[in-house]
């Protein structure tokens, strides 16, 4: 289910990210009124995989200070670290057979950086600063890609990015958020 998109502008530091509204569970599809993406103290974030962590991430995750002044360093450390621990209390966090944690896929903006937090807890910043993750994914990085150069708003790419993701993509729907740093 979704798309989920991410853009840096290296020329204005300002980081967008842009979600569909599709909650899809096999071949039902749900046009969701709770978005997926959203603000959450200083940070900006959009998901995928299921709308209770969307709601975790959303309601009870409480952002640590950012003490530190390697951001790398403090999303991999302590923001992961309480994203795990909102997880487990909220009874979302997940073990595989091996016992190893799994959460979801998400994106988040913080300032001028962007970042995508897989499903075993990584942290991934991309240095072409686009991101996207969901079922949309692949459509939107390449809408991003052919659309950077044109000269039009980031905002724009992201709502093309969107689009090119429902028009190709069955789990992908309509009404569009967008949020800007």
């Amino acid at each position: 289910m979704t798309c989920i998109v991410g853009y840096l502008d290296k020329k204005t530091k300002k980081v967008t990210i842009g979600a569909d509204s599709a909650g899809v569970s096999g071949l039902e599809i749900t046009i969701r009124k709770d978005p997926k993406v959203f603000k959450n103290g200083d940070f900006i974030i959009g998901c995928t995989s299921s709308f209770r962590m969307i709601q975790l991430l959303r309601f009870s995750f409480k952002p640590p200070e950012v003490k530190c002044k390697d951001i790398y360093e403090y999303m991999c450390v302590d923001f992961v670290n309480a994203v795990r621990a909102c997880f487990n209390e909220g009874g979302y966090l997940q073990k595989d057979k091996e016992g190893d944690e799994k959460g979801g896929c998400f994106l988040v903006a913080y300032k001028d950086r962007l970042f995508k937090v897989d499903r075993d807890f990584q942290v991934g910043e991309s240095l072409n600063g686009m991101y996207s993750c969901g079922c949309g994914s692949d459509f939107a990085l390449g809408s991003l890609f052919s659309t950077e150069k044109t000269g039009i708003s980031t905002k724009d790419m992201i709502l093309k990015a969107l689009e090119s993701a429902v028009f190709f993509s069955a789990g992908v729907a309509k009404p569009f958020l967008v949020l800007e740093t």
